[in-house]
């Protein structure tokens, strides 16, 4: 074998570990999987909305739109009562209830525009929740022209502005037993999007410097010799652990504060004066609000920073802590991506699961909770991410305690007999600490 094969060889032996293998594998996960997303998306937008119809009207543009609707929209309901239609609706996962009041062919031919009220039945407030609505407005479109058309064929109109834009919407968003008038569910995504952007972001960022400032001190320390030192101190390793974990946490913290506000200035200087007041919606929140919010980052935070401390021990050096935050960032991924395109009450139960069983999403997704007031979510998630936070400081305590925190993999008893220096300062650390 020549030399050049056998550097080669070596080369690729270092690089090609699991430490660069999984997150390639993850990313290509994590795509395909946002690929079927997008796939399902375009299926979703090529399917005709299921609606509901209540024609007061007897003209014969009433008539051209329901024909319209009829060949684009699957119809669900056609009777007189409204509760009875938005109740159908309901049943059968539909998106919206047009009704064509009583004057609507009469306004249209006198020159006034006519009105179609339509109530819109919103399920989630992600991206990938509003695509039933945008659809459906689609159709609306169509049945604009259509009316649009047959004025200009029978000459029922000489009126160049109502030819052009016969109809108008009248509002009305129902959303987590909110009623709100006024509004589409398309413009509600785009100002909750602030919260489903920039949240989840932060929390991501926040989560893997905090987090590789806890791995990148435990590979340095050790690199250096100073965690060798640190450990036969009068210290107890249960101190050190919460000491490393408190320090990082109010770094982490202060850097949420930091982004937070950054992030916010940015959002409002983008949407500026298209912004909708969702105070007058009551989508807002209180002190007590931003405390839990404030409480769910910092458990999320702290069992994000046990879980690096824990990464962190198995690490040899400096070099090697720079791959074992891989796992946390991709965990934290997972959670970013889905609370961006969807909503949590939106997700099939095995996706719930699986967004609830991981810690970081509960800040993600506390704000927009709160505001629709589901305290139970946001207080059920507090307590989770306590509870696994908890328990990664128990198993960060446990393996300080272990002489795999100086090595880095486990060592039986055979090979410590062969570093007698090692042996004698682990036995001077545990007399001290006594």
């Amino acid at each position: 074998m020549s030399d050049l094969s056998k550097i080669a060889k070596k080369e690729i032996k270092e690089l090609l570990t699991p430490a660069t293998l999984v997150p390639i594998i993850i990313i290509a996960i994590l795509f395909g999987s946002l690929g079927g997303m997008f796939s399902g998306a375009e299926d979703e937008l090529n399917e005709p909305p299921r609606i509901a119809l209540i024609d007061n009207d007897a003209g014969i543009l009433s008539d051209v739109a329901y024909q319209v609707l009829n060949q684009t929209a699957e119809i669900v309901y056609t009777g007189s009562n409204v509760q009875e239609a938005l109740r159908t609706l309901d049943d059968n996962d539909g998106v919206a209830l047009f009704i064509i009041p009583s004057n609507f062919t009469s306004n249209i031919l006198d020159n006034r525009t006519g009105t179609i009220e339509a109530y819109w039945i919103m399920k989630g407030a992600g991206f990938m929740d509003t695509l039933p609505s945008a659809v459906a407005e689609n159709v609306l479109i169509s049945v604009d022209q259509s009316i649009s058309a047959t004025l200009i064929t029978y000459d029922l109109s000489d009126n160049a502005t109502i030819i052009l834009n016969p109809t108008q919407l009248a509002e009305t968003t129902m959303f987590k037993d909110k009623e709100m008038s006024g509004i589409s569910p398309m413009a509600i995504s785009t100002v909750m999007s602030s919260q489903s952007f920039i949240m989840p972001l932060i929390v991501m960022m926040v989560i893997i410097y905090a987090g590789s400032i806890v791995i990148s001190s435990m590979g340095s320390e050790k690199e250096n010799k100073t965690l060798e030192t640190l450990l036969t101190m009068p210290i107890g390793r249960s101190s050190i652990v919460f000491g490393k974990l408190l320090g990082a946490a109010v770094v982490g913290l202060l850097m949420a504060v930091i982004y937070m506000l950054g992030m916010s200035f940015y959002y409002n200087s983008l949407i500026g004066s298209t912004s909708i007041d969702l105070a007058q919606y009551g989508l807002t929140l209180g002190l007590v609000d931003y405390l839990l919010v404030g409480a769910s980052l910092f458990a999320a935070l702290v069992f994000a920073l046990a879980l690096c401390m824990i990464l962190g021990i198995f690490t040899k050096n400096y070099k090697a802590a720079q791959t074992m935050t891989m796992p946390v960032t991709f965990l934290a991924m997972i959670p970013m991506f889905v609370t961006m395109f969807t909503d949590f009450d939106t997700l099939p139960l095995v996706g719930k699961i699986l967004v609830f069983a991981i810690p970081f999403s509960h800040p993600m997704i506390a704000m927009r909770s709160l505001m629709f007031d589901d305290y139970v979510l946001v207080i059920a998630g507090i307590a989770y991410s306590t509870i696994m936070a908890l328990l990664a400081m128990f198993v960060a305590v446990t393996l300080f305690k272990k002489d795999i925190l100086l090595t880095g993999k486990a060592v039986s008893q055979e090979k410590l007999d062969k570093f007698p220096i090692l042996v004698a300062m682990m036995k001077m650390s545990k007399k001290r600490r006594r």
